[in-house]
């Protein structure tokens, strides 16, 4: 009997087996499908619709993916409607009354995606009126960031019909669109009219220019028009012969073909960032822009016998004025652990106005916490303290780069001819005439190079040693240095490449930029009737990039909203330079040869939308 139970049993699980065959997940293919729209309220076009909410039925249940980059409505609303999914529907309500006799459009980008894939439905747009005829008309183009014509994503563009430079920071846009990831833009549902148009990148979300804010503006008047074009199709029986020819006419809405320029201003907002001290004998104040002039500091102290601490500091700033550095020769002020200090600077207001501006500061030291072993081992270990320099002077050596000499603290005295150097012939050292030149206004980074210059700062493949004696530099807290020398060997010529760029057409006031294949510059040199003579380039891959300076200040200028000036143009070489070794390179950059936004190199292309 048990026997029998144990057959039965076997049996039902060979049943199970048999009959579960395809059950359970089988795979397939996956589904890469957007919803489809079923039904729109209103009508998509509808005219002299007056509710507040418009409802979309889709074929599946659906998700919303980033709205507020996603969706934009135009005309700009200053309350944002809300844009919600509801199982397989889409509801947009207003939260604003609409104005009459006027056009909406809903773009919806790929903000609607079905609810298991995330397959996004693009492009997906939808208009109504609110009288009696629907507005057709469109532009479009591309937005290019200024310096590096990288197409730039994220920014609005809009349309003013009140053509004063004033409603850009007066009047909300009439229409807008955005530039998508490949700095694509287009505006939809236009009137008939003239109008002017900006890009804009819009932090305040006002959809008027603050100061600050990176924009785009388009010199000429914009006039939309729409024409018929006629189209035709041919369908093919087989691969010779024609079955039929179809003709249409097609609606081609202009100008379709806009290139707007993005810059940022060269406004930098200026205000008092911290106080830093690290050491107990320096603080530093930290400023966001340069400053035209040293800030007042007038110390605080806590009673009429305490030591003023600024009667013994030396300040010292750097070139710009936006780091400035007090250096403490005094033990006792030395050892106040709390600076406290009124600070009179200029700072910008919400206009970029510079006013006077009195703040409160302190710089504090916090020494680390030493256990008593570790500081018994520090006084054990202390040595006496030395004026610290660097010579950076490595081999192989780079024929025209000047050697760099630092000091830590700044310099009470330096000798100069206890600084030696030397060309070593075979056996035999060369005393070698050198300049020492500071290189900013600290007096504590300079370069070294022999004053008697040949082609090259240094002789290819020469052999040069440096001794620098002790005691050649004395520091403000009357610290010597220590002895120190090194060799360093330069580099061959046939280590380098040679490029010359000659332009078509010429222009004086080009500037010629040899870029890495990250795009950022390596040289820039300005133009001559010869060309633009690059030398001594490591073998590698380079591009080219010109700036015309209008200006004549020798670097790229930004644009201004202000005087309505546009960035100085930038072009590029269409192709890579690949260089070799010990060769010389010659190209003609003929810059008008082809449009704007097909210069650039596609290995160079990125969206700049992270530089706004």
């Amino acid at each position: 009997m048990r026997k029998y139970y144990i057959y039965i049993l076997l049996l039902l699980l060979l049943i199970s087996s048999c009959a579960n065959r395809g059950s359970g997940p089988q795979g397939g293919p996956k589904d890469e499908t957007p919803p489809k729209v079923l039904k729109e309220t209103p009508q998509n076009g509808a005219l002299n619709y007056q509710k507040k909410v418009v409802e979309v039925q889709f074929d599946e249940y659906i998700q919303l993916d980033k709205v507020s980059d996603n969706v934009l409505i135009s005309p700009p609303q200053q309350r944002p409607p809300v844009v919600k999914a509801i199982g397989k529907r889409l509801q947009v309500q207003f939260e604003e009354d609409l104005q009459d006799s006027t056009t909406y459009t809903i773009d919806f980008g790929s903000a609607i995606c079905d609810n298991n894939e995330k397959n996004a439905l693009r492009n997906y747009s939808f208009s109504f009126s609110t009288g009696d005829e629907i507005d057709t008309l469109q532009i479009s183009g591309l937005m290019l960031n200024a310096e590096d014509l990288n197409p730039i994503s994220g920014i609005i563009v809009g349309v003013h019909n009140n053509l004063a430079d004033s409603a850009l920071t007066t009047i909300p846009f009439v229409r807008i669109g955005k530039t998508d990831a490949d700095g694509y833009f287009s505006i939809k549902n236009l009137k008939e009219g003239t109008f002017r148009l900006y890009g804009l990148h819009d932090v305040s979300s006002d959809y008027l220019y603050q100061a600050g804010e990176g924009l785009a503006m388009y010199d000429s008047l914009i006039t939309p028009v729409c024409h018929s074009e006629l189209r035709m199709d041919t369908v093919w029986t087989d691969s010779v012969t024609i079955d039929t020819i179809k003709t249409y006419n097609r609606a081609i809405y202009e100008p379709d073909n806009i290139i707007l320029l993005y810059f940022n201003e060269d406004k930098q907002r200026h205000y008092f960032q911290r106080a830093v001290r690290e050491q107990a004998h320096f603080f530093r104040l930290l400023f966001a822009a340069p400053q035209d002039s040293l800030p007042q500091i007038t110390p605080i102290l806590e009673s009429d016998s305490a030591v003023n601490w600024l009667n013994y500091a030396m300040c010292q700033a750097n070139n710009t004025n936006d780091t400035i550095t007090y250096w403490l020769t005094d033990s006792i002020a030395i050892g106040i652990d709390t600076l406290r200090f009124e600070m009179t600077y200029m700072k910008s207001d919400s206009l970029y106005q510079l006013q006077r501006q009195t703040d409160t500061v302190q710089a504090i030291y916090r020494a680390p916490k030493l256990s008593e072993r570790a500081k018994a081992q520090l006084a054990k270990n202390k040595k006496i303290e030395r004026a610290e320099i660097q010579l950076k002077a490595q081999s192989p050596f780079d024929v025209y780069l000047p050697v760099e000499f630092t000091v830590a603290t700044p310099i009470d005295s330096l000798h100069e001819d206890m600084i030696h150097f030397y060309q070593k012939i075979d056996t035999v050292r060369h005393p070698l005439p050198v300049a020492i030149i500071p290189t900013d206004s600290t007096k504590m980074r300079y370069h070294i190079e022999p004053q008697k210059k040949e082609d090259s700062l240094w002789i290819p493949e020469g052999n040069y040693e440096w001794e620098i004696d002790s005691a050649a530099v004395r520091d403000i807290y009357s610290n010597v240095n220590e002895a120190k020398k090194g060799t360093f060997k330069v580099k061959s010529l046939d280590d380098y490449s040679v490029l010359t760029i000659r332009i078509e057409p010429y222009n004086e006031k080009a500037y010629i930029q040899v870029l890495d294949d990250k795009d950022a510059v390596v040289r820039t040199l300005p133009i001559s009737a010869d060309g633009a003579k690059f030398e001594y380039l490591k073998p590698q891959a380079y591009y080219v990039r010109m700036f015309i300076d209008e200006n004549g200040d020798g670097k790229w200028t930004t644009g201004d909203f202000m005087t309505h000036r546009q960035p100085e143009p930038v072009y590029y070489f269409h192709s890579k330079l690949t260089l070799r070794a010990n060769w010389d390179f010659e190209e003609t950059f003929r810059y008008l040869q082809l449009p704007i936004d097909e210069q650039k190199p596609e290995a160079l292309w990125k969206d700049a939308g992270s530089k706004k």
